[in-house]
């Protein structure tokens, strides 16, 4: 039988885990300086050296930061319109069948279409600016959110709800202090994915349809050759990724952490 696994700051588990990220990407490194060597070529692919001192010189003249906040700043914008709209249709759908009998059909001929598909419409609704990659990205994060949203309501004990219905609990009441709290961890679970799906719509939607940030950045320097700096560019795609979604994570122990604690140990 599995036994609750508590989480306690300074796990020795954390050591490891971090000795072992470091080795996996000293291994990449050292392949990537491989294949740049025999390559020869630094247009087609740079050494990691090289591509440290271009971000080193993009930080130093703050254009990576600036590109880099522009971004962030929209996936934020992106995720907070998101969730106002896919949290409470996803709570509805939750504990309505026939609402989600109505509205389900829709969310699930939309859900495959990519975002890129929508580029080329947007690009006429919206022109370029800001509104054509907040929309993109609001459109890729609304999905797993209202899914998630729906699986968390799901998985709620009925019982629980059954009992505050005999004892004459008002709905509302119902859903902020029952549901609400018991479907929580799925709800973070399904703003993860919802980030995550949102920071890699980033560059697509920036690379056709924004005067800024990573994306047309990418973009830009592509068309100067220059693949240092667009490997650069890249890497703090992935950075902030990685930093997001750790974020998220903390969040999730931070407010629910019977969740972690009651995870089965292997």
């Amino acid at each position: 039988m599995a036994t609750p696994k508590t989480v306690t700051p300074g796990d020795p588990g954390r050591l490891v885990m971090a000795l072992v990220y470091l080795r996996t990407m000293a291994v990449f490194i050292v392949v990537w300086a491989i294949i740049a060597r025999w390559t020869a070529n630094t247009a087609l692919l740079p050494t990691p050296l090289a591509v440290i001192e271009a971000f080193i010189d993009l930080a130093r003249d703050l254009e990576l930061f600036q590109h880099a906040g522009i971004s962030f700043g929209r996936m934020l914008l992106s995720v907070a319109i998101a969730s106002a709209l896919a949290i409470p249709l996803g709570l509805a759908m939750g504990l309505s069948r026939k609402l989600d009998a109505f509205v389900d059909p829709t969310i699930e001929v939309l859900r495959p279409i990519s975002g890129i598909a929508w580029i080329p419409l947007a690009l006429f609704i919206f022109g370029i600016g800001n509104a054509l990659p907040v929309f993109i990205m609001t459109y890729t994060a609304f999905f797993p959110i209202v899914l998630g949203t729906v699986a968390g309501v799901r998985d709620v004990d009925r019982r629980l709800i059954d009992a505050a219905r005999t004892m004459g609990v008002p709905r509302r009441t119902i859903v902020t202090r029952i549901v609400v709290p018991a479907a929580l961890p799925s709800l973070l679970v399904a703003l993860r994915l919802g980030v995550a799906s949102s920071w890699t719509a980033v560059v697509a939607a920036e690379l056709i349809g924004a005067p800024s940030g990573l994306g047309y950045a990418v973009e830009w320097y592509r068309e100067l050759l220059m693949t240092p700096q667009v490997m650069a560019f890249i890497a703090m795609i992935g950075i902030l990724g990685y930093a997001c979604d750790r974020t998220v994570r903390t969040l999730a122990v931070r407010f629910t952490p019977w969740a972690v604690e009651m995870r089965p140990s292997t």
